[in-house]
C-alpha cells in the first residue's frame, strides 16, 4: 500500500507541476479578479503606435478610493468591431498609488485593432495600522 500511495503522490505532483503556466492568460470574457474594483478606479488611455504593427496603450489609473494600493496589474485588450477580443497583456503599474492618487502605466504590445479596454487586473489594499502601513 505504501508503494502505491507514493506513486500516487509522485503522479499528482508531476500532472500538478505539468500544468502550472508562470503567467496567467485570462479569459476573454473575464476583465479583473478584483469584481466592483470598476467603483474605485478611473482609467484613461491613448493609442499609439509600437514597434512592428502593435500599439501601445498609455494613461493613468486614478484611485478614487481613500486608502492606498499597491501591486496593481492592469489588463489591457485590444477588441475588434464586434467587441471580440482578439489581444490581451497583463501589465504592473510601477509603484503604489495613494488614496485619491494616480500613477502613469503603459502597456505595449497590443495587436492593432478597432477598440481597446483597460481594466483592473488585481491591487493590493495599503491600510495605516498603527503610524505603519500593511498590505492586504
Amino acid at each position: 500500500m505504501t508503494r502505491r500511495r507514493a506513486f500516487i503522490t509522485v503522479m499528482v505532483v508531476v500532472l500538478t507541476a505539468g500544468c502550472a503556466t508562470p503567467e496567467i492568460t485570462p479569459s476573454a470574457t473575464v476583465t479583473t479578479l478584483m469584481p466592483g474594483s470598476e467603483r474605485f478606479f478611473r482609467i484613461n488611455w491613448e493609442v499609439s503606435p509600437d514597434r512592428g504593427d502593435t500599439r501601445r496603450l498609455s494613461g493613468y489609473v486614478e484611485n478614487t478610493y481613500g486608502e492606498g494600493v499597491d501591486r496593481v496589474q492592469l489588463l489591457g485588450q485590444a477588441l475588434d468591431t464586434s467587441g471580440a477580443v482578439v489581444g490581451q497583456r497583463l501589465q504592473w503599474v510601477i509603484g503604489a498609488i495613494p488614496g485619491f492618487g494616480r500613477a502613469y502605466y503603459e502597456i505595449p504590445g497590443l495587436p492593432a485593432a478597432e477598440h481597446y479596454r483597460v481594466t483592473v487586473w488585481a491591487y493590493d489594499r495599503i491600510q495605516s495600522h498603527n503610524g505603519g502601513f500593511v498590505i492586504r
